[in-house]
């Protein structure tokens, strides 16, 4: 687990470039059999895990969940958030957008909503994320992405009043499916 407690960051890369890089790097058999490999290696691992750690850190304030939630929260993370929230924010939002445990931050929330809406992606954010698996602390979750490991990271998609929705209609398992081919 990392010892880093979470504040609000903004995120260093474009949003732009951000979906650019969701959609290149998406999984397909060439990029399973490489990351298979590096899994697979005593020395890749580690190595490679380090890099992602030091980049997704320097460019969105990553904690290394081993579960990223990236490619729906507009590339901002929700684990920034210091009560760890990744199914919206709290009640505490200030009206200037500021976060009620770093006034002088804003929401990552805030953030995620003004990135995602720039790019047309507001509904990524209806997206319920499951509990977080806190065994995944510290992984690649690249690796994990590359692998498989990540397609029951959401639930389900919440309708326009915000409620849950008890049934996934055929529209909102199609987004669903497309957030599980395009995850990060």
């Amino acid at each position: 687990m990392t010892t880093r407690p979470p504040i609000p960051a903004h995120p260093r890369l474009g949003t732009r470039l951000a979906y650019w890089l969701q959609r290149a790097l998406r999984p397909r058999s060439g990029v399973r059999w490489v990351s298979a490999r590096i899994e697979a290696s005593g020395l890749a691992r580690p190595l490679f895990t380090g890099a992602e750690r030091v980049t997704k850190e320097s460019l969105f304030g990553c904690r290394m969940c081993g579960q990223c939630a990236l490619p729906v929260t507009g590339y901002v993370c929700p684990m920034g958030c210091p009560k760890e929230l990744r199914n919206g924010p709290c009640g505490g939002v200030g009206a200037d957008g500021s976060c009620e445990v770093y006034p002088g931050l804003r929401c990552v929330w805030v953030e995620a909503y003004e990135r995602a809406s720039s790019h047309g992606r507001v509904t990524d954010l209806r997206l319920i994320h499951r509990p977080i698996d806190h065994r995944r602390w510290g992984e690649s979750s690249w690796l994990n992405y590359w692998q498989g490991r990540d397609e029951g990271l959401w639930a389900a998609a919440a309708d326009d009043t915000g409620d849950a929705s008890p049934s996934i209609s055929s529209a909102h398992s199609t987004h669903l499916r497309r957030h599980q081919v395009l995850g990060g």
